[in-house]
């Protein structure tokens, strides 16, 4: 009789651990959105961090550019969820949001190795970057597409990122495209200074010799003539043979749409040039900060066009703007060195938000599915940003319009808009 009791004991036993078991907390049963979905989801167990990637050029000549763009992602990560900025990390769903930050080089191969990093890391859920179309075209927009990561770019402008031929299905941006930015400087050149002939330098990125091709096909149609159309290669430092042979013809508009160091040199080089004295000289975006002044001289700086999206002539959310983000951001970081931070915002809010609407809650645990992610975002509609209402269509592009302002330089700094032009995509 004592054995069976013992048996009897035993038994009970069992099923209680059985049952204690069940009872008792464990890994979230995977929702049947995750198996559905070509590259399943992203489980964010309890207690742990959404981590938001971001890859921009933070460093060398050119970071000015990224950084400005990351501190308007810090400032969105921080203020989400809250009603002030306090320097803390925001929290989603319960979750606090993490930033992981790669450095884009500013090209291609720059924008390979922070991809990659970022892409070995499978709870990166979504990416806002990069900064320079040359390190997204066939580079970080295929890495992040191949992996169903989405990625949101806050200043690519180069039109091939979002044509039929190149997109990528997880790439879409919250910068204008260069075919409003080229056609804004053609139509500047030629309608308000009255110019017309124009020579180009591009740098041979996507960025730069997409738009120096939009500018040069819309001011021929403006009736205007392109004398010629020359290409440099990033790092070097002696343009006076190109700068030359452009002089020849004479230009009255010289268009180099480049970044800061050989913006800086071609533009000091191009004053010393006789044949080039009385050439209106320009460039745009990529060289839009005090970094490009410095490197070329303020006096040699004084005159040049440069070209950009009108921060003043946001239409979205400006009273917070110029209220709540501008101060917050010069608290923090200073004043801004580029132009693409509020862009960064609403990049980083547009993911925050699409997030949101598709995380699957599992008790405690987040699942988040990375295409179902991906649909949030090319069905974004109406977005309210501060730059304006995002509407994002189906090749990623998510500004429909964007002014684009042209600013000069005087007494080494930069003025207020001297032209301002609202474009619209396939306007």
């Amino acid at each position: 009789m004592k054995k069976k009791r013992n048996l009897g004991f035993l038994a009970l036993l069992a099923v209680l651990s059985l049952v204690i078991a069940a009872c008792a907390p464990g890994e979230a049963e995977t929702p049947a959105e995750c198996e559905a979905d070509e590259f399943g989801c992203v489980e964010v167990a309890g207690g742990e961090a959404i981590k938001i990637g971001s890859l921009l050029v933070i460093t060398g000549p050119n970071s000015s550019l990224g950084l400005d763009s990351q501190y308007g992602v810090e400032l969105a990560l921080d203020y989400w969820g809250a009603d002030e900025f306090d320097g803390e990390p925001g929290e989603l769903l319960g979750h606090p949001l993490e930033l992981v930050a790669e450095d884009d080089g500013c090209s291609a191969e720059g924008g390979t190795a922070g991809a990659n990093s970022l892409a070995a890391d499978e709870q990166v859920v979504a990416v806002i970057g990069t900064s320079c179309s040359s390190a997204a075209l066939g580079v970080a927009d295929t890495i992040f597409s191949d992996r169903g990561i989405a990625i949101v770019s806050p200043s690519n402008t180069g039109p091939a990122l979002t044509t039929e031929e190149n997109h990528k299905e997880f790439y879409l941006r919250t910068a204008h495209n260069d075919s409003i930015q080229g056609a804004a400087v053609a139509n500047f050149a030629y309608t308000e200074l009255g110019l017309r002939s124009a020579a180009t330098i591009h740098d041979g990125s996507p960025y730069a010799d997409g738009l120096q091709q939009v500018f040069a096909d819309v001011f021929t149609e403006l009736g205007g003539t392109i004398t010629k159309q020359e290409a440099i290669q990033v790092g070097d430092t002696d343009f006076n043979p190109v700068l030359t042979d452009i002089a020849a013809d004479a230009p009255e508009f010289l268009y180099f749409p480049i970044f800061v160091a050989e913006g800086g040199l071609i533009t000091q080089q191009a004053r010393a040039i006789d044949g080039l004295a009385d050439t209106v000289l320009a460039g745009s975006d990529g060289m839009f900060t005090p970094d490009w002044i410095a490197a070329a001289g303020a006096d040699n700086a004084n005159g040049v066009y440069i070209s950009g999206p009108d921060l003043a002539s946001f239409s979205g959310d400006v009273d917070f703007y110029t209220g709540g983000f501008i101060p917050a951001y010069t608290d923090a970081y200073g004043e801004p060195q580029s132009v693409f931070h509020a862009h960064a915002w609403d990049a980083t809010n547009m993911i925050l938000a699409a997030i949101e609407e598709v995380a699957i809650e599992v008790g405690d645990t987040l699942f988040i599915p990375r295409t179902g992610l991906k649909d949030a975002l090319f069905a974004t509609s109406n977005f309210p940003g501060i730059t304006g209402n995002l509407t994002c269509n189906p090749l990623g592009d998510c500004q429909p319009s964007a002014t684009i302002a042209v600013v000069t330089v005087e007494n080494g700094e930069f003025t207020e808009a001297v032209y301002s032009e609202l474009g619209t995509l396939g306007g």
